[in-house]
C-alpha cells in the first residue's frame, strides 16, 4: 500500500494564506451601513456620464501643482536613491531605507505639516523620503543582477569609478529608467492624494466634490487626472525633464510662511512622551493608553483587513489578467480590459476608498474592496503582459479549458511572487486608510494629530514602520522558500 503523496509548498502556501484570510473575513466588519447605497450609486453614475470640466475653480492651476509635487519629490527622490544604493552594501544604509520607505507618504505628509505648513516643502518631502528608500533598494538590486561578463573582461587595474560609469551603469540605465517612469506614475497618484489633507491638488478638489456630491464635477477631475497618466510615454521625454522641474519651482505657491521656533518646539518638545515634560503624569498610563488602547486594536484591525485584501487581491488578479491577454481575447476585447485596468490601476487606493465609503459607509468592505481593484489591476496588467512570453501547442484547447488547464498553471508562480512582492504595499495602504474613519492604525494616528498628541502620533507611526519591515521580511521568506522569482521590470 503506497502513502498518500504530500502536498506540494506551493499549495499547502496557497492553503495557509487563504485559511488565515478566511478567519479574518469572519471577524470582520463587512457591513453595508448606507439607507440607499443604489440611489447613491446611480447618482455617481450620471455624474460620471455627464463631467463639468467648468465647475472646478483653479482646474489647470491644481493639475500643475499636482504635476510639480510629483516631478519635484520623484526627481529628488531619484538623485537620493541612487546614492544610497551604492552604499546598500551597508547595513545601517538597508536598514534606515528599510524604515523611511515603511513609512507612508500620507504620513510623512502629516509630520511636515506641523514643521511646514501648507508649504510646497510638505508635499515634495513627504514623497521624496519614502521613495528613495524604495528607489535606493531596487536600484541596489538591479546592480547587484546586472550581467557581470562585462565587468571580466575589463583589464587588470581599471578604476572602481571607471568601471562603474562605463560599464555597470550604461548596462543598468534602461532599467533605472523604466522604474522611473513608473515611479512617476506612483508620484502623480501619491500628489492627488496628498490633497486630501489641505494641499492643493487635484485631491482637494475631489474630497470636496464628493462630500458635497457634485459628481459631475467629481467625474472631470478624474478624466483628466487619468489623461495625464496615460499619455505620460508622450510628454514625459528626458530632453524637457529639466524644463519640467523649473516650471514645477516657479509655479508651486512658495508664500506660505512658516516658524523655525515651530519647527523647534516640535522637534525637542511636542514628540517627546508626554510624561517626559509633566512629571505628574504616568509613564505608565502612557504607554498602557497608546499599547493596549490603540496600538494593539491598530495593528489587529490592520492585519485582519491586509490579509483578507491580498487574498482578495490574488482572486481579482486572475480575473483581470485575461482582459489583456493575447492568448484568451481578441484584440477588440483586449483593447476594451486594457482601459479598464488603467483606470482601475491608475486610481489611487485612497481615493477608491473615499467614494466606496460614501456609497456604502464606513466598515472595512471598501477598504477591502479598493486595495483588491487596485493591486489586482496592477498584477493583472504584469501577468496579462507575461503571457505574451508563452507558447501554446497547436492542439492547445480554447476557451474555459485553455484559461484552467493550460495558462493559469503557467501563471501562478509568477502571480504569486508579484503577490507577495506587494504584501508590504497593500499592508502600508491598509495602514493609512485608517484616516478616512477604518479603525486601522492609520485611524489612531490621524486622531493623535488632529488632538496635537504629537508624541502618541510618533509611537504609532514607529509601530507602523516596523509592523511594516516585518511583514516584508516574511514576504521575502516566503518567496525564497517557494523560490519565486520576481523580475525587477515588474517591480
Amino acid at each position: 500500500m503506497t502513502a498518500k503523496k504530500s502536498s506540494s509548498p506551493l499549495a499547502r502556501t496557497t492553503g495557509i494564506f487563504f485559511g488565515v484570510a478566511f478567519v479574518c473575513a469572519c471577524f470582520s466588519d463587512l457591513a453595508i451601513t448606507t439607507v440607499d447605497p443604489w440611489a447613491e450609486f446611480s447618482r455617481l453614475l450620471a455624474g460620471i456620464l455627464t463631467p463639468d470640466f467648468f465647475s472646478t475653480d483653479s482646474l489647470m492651476l491644481s493639475l500643475g501643482y499636482t504635476l510639480a509635487f510629483a516631478l519635484l519629490g520623484v526627481a529628488l527622490s531619484n538623485i537620493i536613491g541612487f546614492g544610497l544604493a551604492l552604499l546598500f552594501f551597508s547595513r545601517t544604509v538597508r536598514v534606515f531605507c528599510a524604515v523611511i520607505r515603511s513609512v507612508h507618504e500620507l504620513f510623512w505628509a502629516l509630520i511636515f505639516l506641523q514643521l511646514f505648513g501648507l508649504s510646497p516643502l510638505t508635499g515634495i518631502l513627504a514623497i521624496t523620503i519614502p521613495y528613495a528608500g524604495i528607489i535606493a533598494k531596487v536600484y541596489a538590486e538591479i546592480l547587484e543582477e546586472a550581467d557581470p561578463t562585462p565587468l571580466q573582461a575589463l583589464p587588470y587595474g581599471t578604476a572602481r569609478i571607471s568601471a562603474f560609469v562605463f560599464v555597470r551603469l550604461p548596462d543598468a540605465f534602461a532599467h533605472f529608467r523604466s522604474y522611473s517612469m513608473y515611479r512617476l506614475e506612483c508620484g502623480l497618484r501619491s500628489s492627488a492624494v496628498l490633497g486630501f489633507i489641505g494641499l492643493p491638488t487635484l485631491g482637494f478638489h475631489l474630497e470636496s466634490a464628493f462630500k458635497e456630491g457634485h459628481y459631475s464635477e467629481v467625474s472631470a477631475l478624474l478624466i483628466l487626472f487619468y489623461f495625464v497618466i496615460a499619455t505620460m510615454r508622450f510628454w514625459m521625454r528626458r530632453p524637457l525633464l529639466p524644463v519640467y522641474l523649473i516650471i514645477a519651482v516657479i509655479i508651486l505657491p512658495w508664500g506660505a510662511e512658516f516658524s523655525a521656533s515651530n519647527i523647534v518646539r516640535f522637534l525637542t518638545e511636542d514628540i517627546l512622551p508626554h510624561p517626559l515634560r509633566d512629571p505628574s503624569a504616568s509613564m505608565v498610563e502612557w504607554f498602557h493608553l497608546i499599547i493596549i488602547e490603540q496600538a494593539v486594536p491598530g495593528i489587529i484591525a490592520t492585519l485582519q483587513l491586509t490579509m483578507v485584501a491580498l487574498i482578495a487581491t490574488g482572486l481579482l488578479t486572475m480575473i483581470f489578467f485575461p482582459l489583456i491577454s493575447p492568448l484568451l481575447l481578441g484584440p477588440k476585447a483586449r483593447g476594451i480590459g486594457h482601459v479598464f485596468l488603467v483606470i482601475t490601476r491608475s486610481t489611487p487606493e485612497y481615493i477608491l476608498a473615499f467614494v466606496l465609503l460614501q456609497l456604502w459607509g464606513p466598515s472595512m468592505l471598501p477598504a477591502i474592496v479598493a486595495l483588491a481593484l487596485h493591486n489586482g489591476a496592477i498584477i493583472g496588467h504584469l501577468v496579462g503582459r507575461y503571457t505574451e512570453q508563452i507558447s501554446l501547442r497547436p492542439d492547445t484547447p480554447a476557451g474555459a479549458n485553455r484559461y484552467f488547464f493550460e495558462i493559469s498553471p503557467r501563471v501562478y508562480r509568477p502571480m504569486l511572487a508579484l503577490l507577495f512582492y506587494r504584501w508590504e504595499v497593500i499592508l502600508r495602504e491598509t495602514a493609512i486608510l485608517g484616516m478616512l474613519g477604518i479603525a486601522t492604525l492609520g485611524f489612531y494616528v490621524d486622531s493623535a494629530f488632529a488632538d496635537l498628541r504629537f508624541d502618541r502620533a510618533m509611537v504609532l507611526i514607529a509601530i507602523t514602520a516596523v509592523l511594516n519591515i516585518c511583514v516584508d521580511a516574511i514576504s521575502r521568506k516566503v518567496r525564497s522558500y517557494l523560490r519565486l522569482q520576481t523580475s525587477l521590470e515588474h517591480r
